[in-house]
């Protein structure tokens, strides 16, 4: 028998079937394990610090190397790198596995990074050695450009600060992290205009 001729002579046994189907497509729906946004990148805890005049090959003997030690080992962590710069900036990215509860895990490496600053050079403590989170749930990328060349980056732009700042306009949160290459990253942004934005830095 033609399996398609059997549904076609039969149009209300074959709605009925398909209304079956439906209604069974819609009761799994919500009964199958599946996330919405399920994370698929590692959550990071960044650690940055600062050695003016020194050059990356000091950088990496005397402020990375010390730090790598001892935050190596810490639960969760899958790898680091680190990255250090001809104007004596350090930033060393921890990546730690899936499922790893960022807030201890930022604990954790502040921690290891506080008992190792007395083995650090004392310009590069008295400075500060920053431990932030960093995650990779962005929700809006914002380049900033300077059409006259008057601010050539974000450290010189008037309105946004090379820091993390945490900003509120009548219930309205804005929480961006900058960075000195000119460009900034806004984690949640609702409601700002630039205006807006200079009055608050």
């Amino acid at each position: 028998m033609n399996f398609s001729k059997f549904f076609i002579s039969r149009p209300i046994f074959a709605a009925v079937l398909s209304l079956l189907i439906l209604i069974a497509g819609a009761i799994s729906l919500f009964q199958l394990p599946i996330s919405e946004y399920p994370e698929v990148v590692p959550p990071t805890v960044v650690v940055r610090a600062n050695f003016p005049g020194a050059n990356p090959k000091v950088i990496g003997e005397t402020v990375a190397s010390p730090l790598e030690q001892a935050i190596t080992g810490v639960e969760g962590m899958l790898y680091m790198s680190s990255q250090a710069t001809a104007d004596g900036k350090l930033t060393l990215t921890i990546t730690f596995a899936l499922g790893t509860e960022l807030d201890n895990a930022q604990v954790q490496v502040q921690n290891r990074v506080t008992r190792t600053e007395p083995k650090l050079p004392e310009e590069v403590t008295r400075i500060g050695i920053t431990v932030d989170k960093a995650s990779p749930d962005l929700t809006m990328v914002v380049h900033l450009t300077s059409p006259d060349t008057s601010a050539t980056t974000c450290c010189t732009c008037p309105i946004m600060p090379c820091s993390t700042s945490r900003m509120s306009w009548h219930d309205w949160a804005v929480s961006v992290m900058c960075n000195c290459s000119a460009w900034a990253t806004i984690r949640y942004v609702s409601g700002w205009t630039p205006t807006r934005l200079r009055r608050a830095t």
